[in-house]
């Protein structure tokens, strides 16, 4: 026999005995409630000053029956969290509520993560009649973002609205808009800033650098939000009444993927995913995933798998299964007091060791060939910079090469060099290296330190960077910032103010006076000539010069 659920703890017997007999009522299909039906959750509710509900099946068929207490129910488990991005449950939830309110919040949140058909809510009267019906029901995208449509009726005893009909018109509305909205393959996702320090043109710099990352990594941003927080939640980081209404709106979207400007911690990972059952990504995996797409060379794949790996080693510690992307095999121990996360853990430490003693030969193996480059007595020069800030443009341009430029972050990774021949026939050597961004994830940098080691040799760095982006103070820091953590930050270097074709000349005269530096444009070569003057002067300067000279002397004595 079926058995009502929830608050059911202290009921009498003829009063479980009336709950048992709801599963004997039907309602029309066509019908959002019986009056008899009505009639006999009132008299309960009236009765036990508790709230009871149903979820009736589109036949009508009563599939639960739910006790509550004075003010809400709790909804048994009925399937996954999110249900289907066109199709509804199939369910709808019929409740009372003790003091004829309106449906609530709570009512409306359970109507949007379930995809209920509906939710109706039946006013109790003060001699336990049934009284006001007020019902809502979910509403496709629209322009004003409403995610639901609540109706009211003065008795349910007035002509309901064709139940069939309405959830039949809403579903082919649904799947119109999901058809409309979905283009091809890519993954939906909103993206999420968090404004922790009340420095909120920092936080909106950061969103537009994550939309970037998120095109850039053929993902298809349907949303944007920017929170400002005091402190951020130890187990959302957004809190939850927000992630709440970020999964509604996603919902709606149909989105797929939350991503994250702010690195999370595994604990929030995990319960943001477990909130609202999305692919929840930070903007450190984001940027892994960038570099997992780019990489060419096997020796930059080799540098993203070591990255990917050491960012997953601290999340297996109580991670479940679906973080363990090497490994197969059963679930359960595989001997005496080891389980499964110990084996995950020692073949990907395993892992990690094998991919850093390959990168140190490879590592080796391109010192020998900057101490060959090195007995010929060129000079080198190292174009860093911001991602997308148009140094392979520029490397092209100056040796009229070919290399790979386009207008997405980290277009290059691996590094790139060429000769170029200054005016007064000075040949130096100019290398492209993967591009630089703000917070660059450590075990990144890490990786890829046989590829930044060629800046060591650099006897000039070219800081190019992007003058027409608004954010350009703060790709600065972040550069400068970074060549002091690898110890390059005496290292002479001339800045390289690129897109000056896109700013007004006088704001232009005004960046290079302030800055100092030459203003060009890779696309037009608009001050190229300066630039070269300038980059030869620095470079053939005295202290530029000495640099040289040691570094040459270095590698021979190595040699």
């Amino acid at each position: 026999m079926n058995e009502p659920t929830g608050n059911t703890l202290g009921l009498k017997p003829s009063e479980l005995k009336h709950l048992r007999n709801t599963f004997r009522r039907r309602v029309s299909p066509h019908d959002i409630v019986s009056a008899e039906l009505a009639r006999h959750l009132a008299e309960f509710s009236f009765e036990t000053n508790r709230q009871v509900g149903v979820l009736l099946s589109r036949k009508g068929v009563v599939e639960h029956v739910i006790v509550g207490n004075a003010h809400k129910l709790e909804l048994p488990d009925i399937g996954r969290t999110r249900a289907g991005q066109v199709r509804l449950r199939g369910l709808r939830l019929v409740h009372t509520h003790l003091k004829s309110e309106p449906l609530t919040r709570d009512d409306l949140t359970d109507l949007a993560l379930l995809r209920l058909d509906l939710v109706a809510a039946i006013g109790v009267g003060p001699g336990g009649e049934p009284g006001v019906l007020h019902y809502g029901h979910l509403m496709p995208e629209n322009a004003d973002g409403t995610l639901w449509r609540t109706e009211t009726l003065r008795s349910v005893f007035d002509d309901q609205p064709d139940f069939a009909a309405t959830v039949e018109a809403l579903e082919d509305e649904l799947a119109s808009k999901a058809t409309a909205r979905r283009t091809g393959d890519r993954e939906r996702a909103v993206l999420v800033a968090v404004c922790l320090d009340g420095k909120r043109a920092d936080s909106e710099a950061s969103l537009l650098e994550v939309k970037e990352l998120a095109r850039t990594a053929g993902v298809e941003v349907v949303d944007e939000l920017l929170q400002v927080r005091r402190q951020a939640d130890p187990k959302y980081l957004i809190g939850r009444g927000k992630l709440d209404e970020l999964n509604l709106r996603a919902m709606q979207l149909h989105g797929d993927v939350l991503i994250f400007d702010k690195e999370l911690s595994p604990s929030q990972a995990r319960g943001i995913s477990e909130a609202t059952s999305m692919k929840v990504l930070d903007r450190t995996q984001l940027i892994l995933d960038i570099f997992a797409q780019r990489a060419q060379s096997a020796e930059g794949k080799l540098q993203v798998e070591l990255a990917q790996l050491k960012y997953l080693m601290p999340r297996l510690v109580g991670a479940n299964e679906s973080m363990s992307r090497l490994m197969g095999g059963g679930v359960g121990g595989r001997g005496p007091g080891e389980t499964k996360l110990e084996i995950d853990r020692r073949r990907v430490r395993d892992r990690i060791t094998m991919l850093d003693r390959k990168l140190d030969q490879l590592s080796g193996d391109r010192r020998t060939r900057r101490r060959q480059r090195s007995r010929r007595e060129l000079p080198i020069i190292s174009i860093v910079g911001y991602t997308n800030a148009g140094k392979s443009t520029l490397l092209n341009a100056l040796t009229k090469s070919a290399v790979l430029a386009e207008d997405k972050l980290f277009a290059t990774l691996d590094p790139t060099s060429r000769r170029l021949r200054f005016p007064r026939e000075h040949e130096v050597i100019i290398t492209d290296t993967v591009g630089f961004i703000r917070d660059l994830p450590k075990d990144l940098v890490a990786a890829f330190r046989a590829t930044l080691e060629e800046l060591e040799d650099a006897s000039l760095l070219l800081h190019v960077i992007d003058a027409a982006d608004p954010a350009r103070d703060g790709q600065v820091e972040a550069v400068e910032k970074i060549l002091g953590s690898l110890e390059l930050g005496e290292r002479p270097r001339l800045k390289v103010w690129n897109k000056a074709d896109r700013l007004d000349p006088l704001q232009v005269e005004h960046l290079v006076r302030t800055h100092g530096g030459v203003a060009v444009s890779a696309v037009t070569r608009q001050g190229f000539d300066a630039l070269l003057e300038k980059a030869e002067t620095t470079l053939f300067a005295e202290g530029a010069t000495d640099h040289a000279e040691a570094l040459h002397a270095a590698m021979n004595d190595e040699g």
